[in-house]
């Protein structure tokens, strides 16, 4: 094990202790008076029901198996009927572990780690996507985002191997427009899959996996120009909730008459964090646009697809952002996942992959203020 590696495991190691040994002084010193008091037996109570459902549904071979799709319009497309080993939804859900805390082989949930991370290995192709049933890129950013995170966990040459392949095909498949789309190397571009993609980079960077500035830096761009002004006569008149007409949203492509909404916005602000860029007025006419619409947004898209992905890059970009904005949006989403969670534990995502995918999403935002992951962290 390299010196780096070797302070990247004792940083992560010390990190798991606190999680299940730290006093509340402590825990309140690293994570700040403000992250603290969002955290109550309530939440951590909501959090470990998840958890304790996600492991119940886990496969012995690591995997959930739920519907392998994508996004048609406001509907969600599947390659097949029946419930498939999903690589996207497997790393969120194992994301989720490591956002309480947990560690590969060690506690509680040790073994469904383990596991897990055997079969996102096994879903690595020659070309370096990480893909099994069809799924397309977003997936791949998923699964090389869990890698990324666990990477300083584990001592195993397999995973950093499979780790900078994967990152070479996301830099390789970036387009002339600066982002990507749910195929690699494909010549269009869309936020959605451009986000998830910067942010499985910058995970990896942190961990010393190598990635072109320039890619960083063209993805911003991008972002930049998908920016929608308060005077773009493109967005006014459009549909309440769907077009971003009073300016301060991020569109979905580059292009004339093409939608922006609360998530896609979530994903534009979440994307120039994550690409090294703070202060901007655009990013501040974003998040106010975010707290427009966040309540009609949340009520309109309760167990769609839409909803988890959306929260997914809001409680990230405000998270960032911080007080007041960051305390005022989590109470808000706080209360309303765990109204909606149910009484075994998981949260319902009848248009989408399924329940795993809502359970493991919703869990992920509540341990936001944690501060365990690395990539979540300000």
């Amino acid at each position: 094990m390299t010196t780096m590696r070797f302070l990247l495991s004792l940083a992560v190691l010390a990190t798991a202790v606190l999680a299940t040994t730290a006093l509340p002084a402590q825990e309140q010193a690293r994570r700040g008076t403000s992250n603290e008091q969002l955290i109550d037996d309530r939440l951590r109570q909501s959090v470990a029901r998840a958890h304790q459902w996600l492991a119940a549904r886990q496969h012995k071979d690591g995997y959930w198996a739920e519907l392998v799709g994508y996004k048609l319009n406001t509907n969600y497309e599947t390659v097949d009927n029946a419930q498939l080993p999903h690589v996207g939804v497997t790393a969120l859900a194992l994301m989720s572990y490591l956002a309480g805390g947990h560690l590969p082989d060690r506690g509680k949930y040790g073994d469904v780690l383990h596991r897990g991370i055997d079969f996102v290995l096994t879903c690595a192709q020659d070309d370096g996507q990480i893909t099994l049933n069809g799924t397309r890129m977003y997936s791949h950013a998923f699964a090389t985002l869990f890698l990324a995170e666990v990477y300083g966990m584990v001592d195993r040459a397999d995973v950093k191997r499979v780790l900078q392949r994967s990152v070479d095909l996301i830099v390789d498949s970036q387009n002339a427009e600066g982002g990507w789309r749910y195929r690699p190397f494909a010549r269009e571009s869309d936020m959605s899959i451009t986000v998830c993609q910067v942010l499985a980079l910058r995970s990896a960077r942190n961990v010393g996996i190598h990635v072109p500035i320039t890619t960083i830096k063209n993805a911003q761009n991008y972002v930049y120009r998908s920016a929608v002004s308060s005077n773009d006569r493109t967005y006014r008149g459009g549909m309440r909730g769907a077009w971003g007409d009073d300016g301060g949203s991020f569109r979905y492509q580059n292009r004339e008459h093409t939608r922006a909404t609360f998530p896609l916005t979530a994903a534009g602000v979440t994307t120039l964090y994550a690409a090294g860029e703070y202060d901007s007025p655009i990013i501040r006419d974003a998040l106010d646009y975010l707290d427009r619409r966040m309540s009609s947004f949340s009520s309109e898209s309760q167990g769609h697809y839409f909803f988890y992905y959306g929260h997914y890059y809001a409680v990230q970009a405000y998270y960032i952002t911080g007080d007041p904005k960051w305390t005022q949006y989590f109470r808000k989403i706080k209360a309303i996942l765990l109204d909606q969670q149910r009484a075994d534990g998981s949260w319902e995502c009848h248009t989408g992959p399924g329940d795993a995918f809502g359970t493991a999403v919703a869990s992920l935002i509540l341990q936001i203020p944690l501060q365990y992951l690395p990539i979540f962290q300000r």
